[in-house]
């Protein structure tokens, strides 16, 4: 990320700031000296602009019946309140921020991004994890099945997903303790417990649900916009020694449940216009419900990175996936299920054609391994091109590995 040189106003970025005003993510911060208090503020470059305090320094530029929503300890209020708000909040934190007229107002409520410390962004009601890389999907297959088919017959009729534990989303920082479970090998007589030998990473992207929709109503296509909040990273940690022995016949369960890392800072939906593209060409029409040939572009040109221990080992392109998060949220609630505010939905796993873009360990390796030792770490990061030659910047997510817990006996000694 460029830096700021000392001198230079906390207004004026560095060129090519991927946190410019064309950005402005959300996210939950507390400072040292009220480590209790949670509020929502806005990053702008290395600093955090405090929402809470700006209806009582700009009360002619945002307006007051936005006070409350903005003064919250997390960002369901704000989710809640439906799109016409989000864009007349962010217009608000642009003018806050660009116009000259309001420095003097708005320098004090400025915070060191370093100085702060930053909190799970909003409260998560469910979790669903989808598995729409045709890359990914494919490569896993060939791993997993190599005399069969790589993709399940369903797989290119609709977006394949699983719910997931909303209690185990965790904020980018938070140590990942390694999981304890059940596993067995073709050549094992019976199923061992301990701690996995196995634990991966799923680079993916998430959906943040704003307003919520009522059961029994599907929400289409063209409801994406009006329910879908803003977008984050995700890293999806698996232990596929648990999963592989857990999920016949059903679908992932302990050796995905531990922990979803997630970003600090969810960027809003509509700063991704100008990244918009059309999905991957498809060679089997979808039904009536997901046909998004007539839509507007679904996909996103994300860029990302994953580094293990500071060192990039692949860069899986957003924009490769086969299935959209429009086509997800259509399918999602396509037999009435309900979305509620701060539902997360996950893509997948990302990854692309190429030997350097793919999204987890299992593909990377070829599933020989290794996989992620104690003390590893892994860091997501990304963004997408924006207006006029601007990036676009997610929030990074990072986790480091600690040892697995002991697991207390059963049995009385």
């Amino acid at each position: 990320m460029p830096e700021q040189s000392p001198e230079q106003s906390p207004f004026d970025l560095a060129e090519g700031d991927p946190f410019g005003p064309h950005t402005l993510p959300y996210g939950i911060f507390s400072t040292a000296d009220a480590p209790d208090r949670r509020r929502i503020g806005v990053r702008y470059g290395s600093r955090v602009l405090d929402l809470s305090a700006l209806p009582g320094a700009l009360p002619s530029v945002v307006p007051a019946p936005h006070g409350e929503l903005l003064g919250a300890a997390t960002l369901n209020p704000l989710l809640a309140a439906g799109r016409p708000v989000w864009q007349q909040v962010r217009a608000a934190v642009g003018t806050a921020l660009t116009d000259p007229a309001h420095r003097t107002a708005v320098a004090p409520l400025l915070h060191p991004l370093d100085g702060v410390t930053l909190h799970l962004p909003f409260e998560v009601a469910d979790y669903v994890d989808f598995y729409s890389s045709e890359h990914h999907a494919t490569n896993v297959g060939k791993i997993f099945r190599p005399n069969g088919a790589a993709l399940p017959p369903n797989w290119k009729h609709l977006p394949i997903g699983y719910h997931g534990r909303a209690g185990t989303v965790v904020v980018s920082g938070t140590p990942v303790v390694r999981p304890n479970g059940q596993r067995k090998t073709p050549e094992d007589a019976a199923p061992v417990f301990g701690p996995s030998t196995r634990l991966d990473i799923e680079a993916e992207v998430g959906f943040v649900v704003g307003t919520p929709s009522a059961l029994h109503e599907p929400v289409g296509l063209a409801g994406f916009r009006d329910h879908v909040f803003g977008v984050c990273l995700v890293n999806d940690w698996s232990a596929r020694d648990i999963q592989a022995w857990e999920y016949v016949p059903l679908g992932p369960f302990l050796g995905k449940s531990f922990a979803t890392s997630v970003s600090a800072w969810i960027t809003p939906l509509d700063a991704f216009d100008a990244a918009r593209t059309r999905p991957p060409a498809r060679d089997t029409a979808p039904l009536p419900y997901l046909d998004d040939t007539a839509a507007e572009p679904g996909g996103i040109d994300l860029r990302i990175e994953v580094a293990h221990n500071g060192e990039v080992i692949s860069r899986p392109p957003f924009a490769a996936m086969y299935w959209t998060a429009a086509q997800q949220l259509a399918h999602m609630t396509v037999n009435g299920a309900s979305l509620r505010t701060g539902d997360l939905y996950a893509s997948g796993t990302v990854s692309g054609p190429e030997p350097d873009q793919l999204g987890c360990l299992l593909e990377l390796t070829q599933g020989k391994g290794p996989y992620l030792q104690d003390g590893d770490e892994i860091t997501l990061t990304a963004w997408a091109p924006g207006p006029d030659g601007s990036r676009i910047g997610l929030g990074e997510v990072t986790g480091r590995v600690l040892p697995a817990r002991e697991v207390p006996a059963g049995a009385p000694a």
